[in-house]
């Protein structure tokens, strides 16, 4: 069930590979050994309009919203999002704003229909 979403300003496109680093981010996904393969889902969300601080949209950012079901220990899950940062790092150390949030998500509430 695991959904990574990676939002990023337009304005990265032309420095950092983002279909390869996605690629990366859903590989440490896979690897990290806390979810089934085949229910892990990556996607990149380019955003055309934002403002940051004072700056407005002179600041680049890539943010990852990454969801999972609750069971995680706190442990997992900042493993997990230091793996995620690292990788971040590694392939956009140029960008500004870097940031990661991992949320659980409510069983009782999360529904999903498979056809």
């Amino acid at each position: 069930m695991p959904n990574l979403v990676m939002e990023y300003s337009n304005s990265v496109e032309e420095r950092v590979n983002i279909p390869g680093l996605l690629d990366d981010l859903h590989q440490v996904a896979l690897k990290s050994g806390l979810f089934e393969l085949a229910s892990v889902k990556s996607r990149a969300v380019r955003i055309n309009d934002w403002l940051i601080g004072e700056e407005g949209d002179s600041v680049d950012f890539i943010h990852l919203s990454f969801e999972l079901l609750a069971g995680r220990t706190e442990e997992q899950k900042r493993d997990l999002s230091r793996q995620l940062i690292d990788t971040l790092q590694r392939q956009a150390s140029h960008v500004r704003s870097l940031t990661v949030n991992i949320r659980d998500m409510d069983k009782a509430c999360f529904q999903k229909v498979v056809n």
